[in-house]
């Protein structure tokens, strides 16, 4: 039994191509949102969570239509074509109502201009702004009209921080552009039309890429035998961090996240990307059979042993679980929803935490722990072949759960190798995880509901990516910074215990055989 990499990686064109749009759009939209029209940090992190909060009600409905699909191209594949064109045209539609932006904002958007900055400065002199830091001030107070005119991107200052080192700080970025934005928010509080589009057009946008998401990520263990799918989940895995990973050099490449660009028109960054996702479609398009795939995956898999013969129903509803399956998917999505809420707090709040409370840059740190995870995609996939998804879940957790408490020893003067080292193995660890926890939650459906199951599992991730920022901000706030770590190990801890109680959903390597194969589990 060996797993088809040259379908398995067709089959992930899908997901390559959606990675590359939420590249993108985490880039562009939060600072669309701040720069160009002056929201706040929070009015943006409501915007930007928007796709997380339509993940947890239309992907488990789009994953189901998608089981009770009947298409001469397949369940999903109708999905992912309209869908896919549908987000690249809503992408090049959103990038004309951010062009109309910069056109409103003309005035201000000049970098490095002493005419632009003396006209900001007139208008917000007298203003009280915030540093990115959180630190109130006004212009007046510190720079004279000449001088603030003569501040630039390169204008930089020494101070000392909270452990008395003296460091560098960009004045611009702490006062400059604090100050643009505030201008930018009058002209969109002025002119309000402009962001009502740039919303009505994103909503668009986040639905048309919703609608074929699960059905995507679903095609996987639809053309898949069950035993190989933590194998072909690793490999789904890789291609989607090829998309991103292409996002990002075009990224660097335009540097779309310099500062003196915050300005820039993202037309050429949309059809760019647009381009790409077109491209990865017709390859999809024209190289994967899916009717005939799966027909094949569910003769092989009654040859084998591994399933039985079954016709999805026309209402979509599959077998009924047994009450063991059904506890079993339960503690499994508890599972994924603690793990998530540890893992994912860390990553949207470590950049400040090391700031504040390390004294160190994180993003070294945090690009060699996703080095460190794409490199283990494939090999904790054949892991999971030999060992088991719950055994092999199971040691990822722990390994999390003892990087996450080493955390919690961590201080300002701990060798910079030892928080390295603790994010390597937390990389690892997500790696181990995530490649074979999806895997487990389709495992317990039959054929005729993965889409709904997708959904299940995307549900239970998103819910808490969504809420955990913000409860992990808010402990942050109310005791100490400090408390990170411990409220990451806290959880994932808790996921070990729930991961425990999960008896189904795993895959043995061999198939039944003989008087075996009429085995019924409980």
């Amino acid at each position: 039994m060996k797993l088809n990499y040259k379908r398995t990686v067709l089959v992930g064109f899908a997901f390559f191509l959606i990675c590359a749009f939420w590249q993108v759009y985490d880039v562009t939209i939060a600072m669309t949102l701040t720069s160009k029209f002056g929201l706040s940090q929070t009015a943006s992190g409501v915007v930007m969570a928007l796709d997380n909060i339509l993940a947890l009600f239309m992907l488990p409905l789009f994953g189901g239509i998608s089981d009770r699909c009947k298409s001469k191209s397949g369940r999903r594949t109708p999905f992912v074509r309209t869908g896919t064109v549908l987000a690249v045209a809503f992408l090049m539609l959103l990038s004309l109502a951010d062009n109309a932006q910069l056109k409103n904002i003309e005035a201000y958007s000049k970098v490095n201009d002493p005419a632009t900055m003396e006209l900001i400065y007139d208008e917000q002199a007298d203003a009280l702004l915030k540093t990115p830091e959180g630190v109130e001030f006004k212009l007046a107070d510190l720079y004279t009209r000449e001088e603030f005119a003569q501040l630039t991107t390169s204008s930089t200052t020494t101070e000392k921080n909270s452990f008395g080192r003296e460091v560098e700080v960009n004045l611009y970025t702490r006062h400059v552009v604090p100050a643009r934005q505030a201008c930018a928010a009058a002209v969109t509080h002025e002119n309000p039309l402009t962001v009502v589009i740039f919303l009505g057009v994103l909503l668009m946008l986040l639905i048309s890429m919703a609608t074929f998401r699960t059905p995507a990520v679903a095609l996987m263990p639809d053309v898949t035998l069950k035993p190989l799918r933590s194998k072909a989940n690793a490999v789904i895995n890789l291609m989607g961090n090829a998309g991103g990973i292409l996002v990002l050099a075009l990224g660097s490449v335009l540097a779309i996240s310099k500062v003196s660009n915050a300005y820039m028109s993202y037309t050429k960054v949309y059809a760019i990307v647009g381009g790409i996702m077109l491209t990865a479609l017709a390859i999809f398009l024209l190289t994967v059979k899916e009717p005939k795939w799966v027909a094949e995956m569910q003769a092989e898999s009654i040859r084998l042993g591994l399933d039985k013969a079954e016709e999805p129903s026309d209402t979509g509803a599959g077998k009924k679980l047994s009450q063991g399956e059904f506890r079993s998917l339960v503690f499994l999505l508890a599972s994924i929803v603690l793990w998530f809420f540890g893992y994912n707090a860390v990553t949207s709040k470590y950049t400040v935490y090391a700031q504040n409370v390390l004294d160190k840059d994180a993003t070294t740190t945090l690009l060699l722990a996703n080095v460190a995870a794409i490199i283990s995609y494939l090999p904790v996939g054949m892991v999971a072949s030999k060992l088991g998804r719950k055994k092999t879940i199971l040691a990822g957790v722990a390994m999390l759960f003892t990087a996450f408490l080493g955390g919690c020893f961590m201080t300002a003067s701990s060798p910079s190798w030892m928080m390295t080292a603790m994010f390597i193995l937390a990389g690892v660890a997500w790696a181990t995880i995530n490649v074979n926890s999806f895997p487990m939650v389709v495992e317990m459906c039959s054929g005729a509901d993965v889409g709904k199951y997708t959904g299940y599992y995307y549900t239970a991730s998103m819910a808490a990516q969504s809420l955990t920022p913000t409860v992990s901000g808010i402990f942050m706030d109310k005791i100490a910074m400090t408390s990170l770590f411990p409220y990451a190990a806290i959880f994932v801890g808790l996921a070990f215990f729930t991961m425990l109680m999960v008896k189904h959903g795993d895959s043995k390597v061999t198939a039944k055989k003989g008087l075996e194969a009429l085995d019924i589990d409980d």
